[in-house]
């Protein structure tokens, strides 16, 4: 099987797309891939408040003592 991506420039094509794909020629599925903006601007609307410079702290220390003791 072979992957492409296409660009639908005229609605006549993707009418074409869904007749071949009732044909079972093809199978068409919704690209769920984001661009690099997308994913940083969904990030900084739903961050909130980021932690604060004794919760970093905290969270290092949990991480050397972690690795530290095997």
């Amino acid at each position: 099987m072979e992957t492409i991506k296409v660009d639908i420039l005229n609605p006549k094509a993707r009418k074409l797309l869904k007749n071949l794909a009732d044909l079972n020629l093809i199978s068409i599925r919704k690209s769920t891939n984001k661009s690099f903006s997308e994913v940083v601007e969904k990030l900084r609307s739903t961050s909130g408040n980021g932690p604060d410079e004794d919760e970093i702290a905290k969270e290092v220390e949990k991480a050397r003592t972690e690795r530290y003791r095997k």
